[in-house]
């Protein structure tokens, strides 16, 4: 018998059970994913009052989180590539709920921080892993619309949180957002069953009879001989995987993808964990403040339906190009402000644009490299975007967009050095030429009515 391509078998079959089953527990998995991630946003304003916490020490806990995942992302992605995906997807799935679960019973701030950063290195590991797996074992044709419905989990996950943030936090305090974290753990003995491992690792391990183990639930019409030549299309000879991210003239697109996750994610974590906070400075309620949130994961979710839907029409590149011009014109206007259903629509469309494109570029650099080092190039590249979320807390670049009469960085450091505790509500009626004698006297007036000031968890 001649050679079997076992990705052209895949590529070619239906879509059946098998497939069925990997989307629903990928989704499952990628849904508390997001859950885990957009918690901390959800509880942080609580975390503030309870704890006394300015909004550096808070920023400084939630990129606790955000180091964890970068560096989880980079390591357990080049890890799955060298000892299977399916064992790196278990493993993250141990790190992220165990350790989520404990941040909820944490006693002090540095205490959270340690469980915070320790559930990032699964964050970080669990989807890069789960997306090669999907990428592997979808039908070719619908391998961007697989990819695409199963990270819309990551924002329905995300809306998740707030909601149990509005239903559980005024009567279970904030620690029982983080408790609930802990269900995945009860999936895994049915996640190591139905999860499949990839068969160029086992292939390249010499696990050819659980290859067509597998292959005869992804084509069980097609009956497989021991005998035959099992073969994948490409395989990047490489010591160190990510060295093979650059051979084959993959060089500039890799700094491309890197570049790009960066700036996405800086913008998409600086979203899902500042906009309840921001908007409490605005003036809102907790529960309102919240609801924008769910308005933004909800944006989120109906872009990533459309965009998986058109994506096996048009190009990734000219998608994700109008994407993100169309983002940086909603998150622009929000600056200037408006009325709350105004303010709504864009941080809807915000959410559809950033969180979109990002679940768009995810399907894009799966099918762009080969299996053997598609852990590693979703991995890394993703480690590459928690780091542009690590900068946007460290910097407040994204306070900037919201600190409304600031049309430069260098009027909103001169504000920040003149009055630190000014509040953005305060300052609405002063237009766009605020004077520095207009500025001081509303430093005074600000400074005296935010030692009464409260949040209001009401509503």
């Amino acid at each position: 018998m001649g050679k079997l391509n076992v990705e052209k078998i895949i590529a070619e079959n239906k879509f059946n059970r098998f497939h069925f089953w990997l989307i629903f527990w990928s989704f499952i998995i990628i849904l508390f994913d997001g859950y885990d991630i957009v918690v901390y946003g959800t509880a942080v304003p609580v975390l503030i009052e309870e704890w006394g916490l300015s909004s550096v020490e808070a920023g400084a806990m939630g990129s606790a989180g955000l180091f964890g995942m970068l560096f989880g992302a980079v390591l357990l992605g080049m890890i799955a590539d060298r000892f299977g995906k399916k064992k790196v997807v278990i493993l993250s799935i141990l790190l992220f709920s165990v350790f989520t679960f404990l941040c909820g019973l944490a006693g002090s701030p540095s205490q959270f921080t340690v469980y915070r950063f320790l559930a990032g290195l699964g964050l970080g590991g669990v989807m890069p892993n789960v997306i090669a797996i999907c990428t592997e074992y979808a039908p070719a044709r619908l391998r961007s619309f697989v990819i695409s419905f199963v990270l819309v989990a990551y924002s329905i996950g995300g809306m998740l949180a707030p909601v149990l943030g509005i239903t559980l936090m005024p009567h279970f305090g904030w620690d029982s957002l983080f408790l609930v974290a802990g269900f995945p753990l009860l999936l895994i003995p049915v996640l190591l069953k139905v999860i499949p491992e990839s068969t160029a690792y086992l292939l390249q391990k010499g696990k050819k009879d659980d290859v067509i183990r597998i292959l005869s639930k992804v084509v069980p019409d097609v009956r497989i001989s021991r005998d035959a030549d099992l073969t994948v299309s490409e395989v990047v000879q490489s010591k160190v995987p990510l060295i093979g991210l650059f051979k084959n003239k993959r060089a500039r697109s890799t700094i491309l993808f890197w570049i790009t996750y960066f700036m996405s994610l800086l913008m998409v974590y600086g979203l899902n964990t500042w906009l309840p906070n921001l908007m409490i400075e605005a003036g809102y309620g907790l529960n309102s403040s919240l609801a924008f949130l769910m308005v933004l994961q909800g944006g989120s979710i109906i872009g990533t339906i459309t965009v998986a839907h058109l994506s096996m029409k048009y190009d990734f590149k000219k998608m994700l190009a109008s994407l993100y011009a169309l983002g940086a014109v909603a998150i622009a206007l929000l600056g200037l402000g408006g009325y709350t259903l105004y303010i709504y629509l864009l941080v809807g469309i915000a959410g559809a644009s950033s969180i979109g494109a990002q679940h768009l570029i995810q399907a894009y650099v799966s099918q762009y490299y080969p299996p053997n080092i598609r852990s590693t190039a979703l991995g890394v590249a993703s480690g590459m975007g928690r780091l542009g979320g690590c900068w946007d807390r460290r910097s407040e670049v994204f306070f900037c967009l919201y600190r409304r009469p600031f049309k430069s960085i260098s009027s909103h450091l001169l504000f920040r050095e003149l009055s630190p505790q000014l509040h953005w509500h305060s300052y609405q009626e002063t237009g766009p030429m605020l004077t520095k004698s207009k500025l001081l006297q509303n430093m005074k007036i600000n400074m005296m009515s935010n030692q009464k000031q409260e949040y209001d968890f009401a509503g």
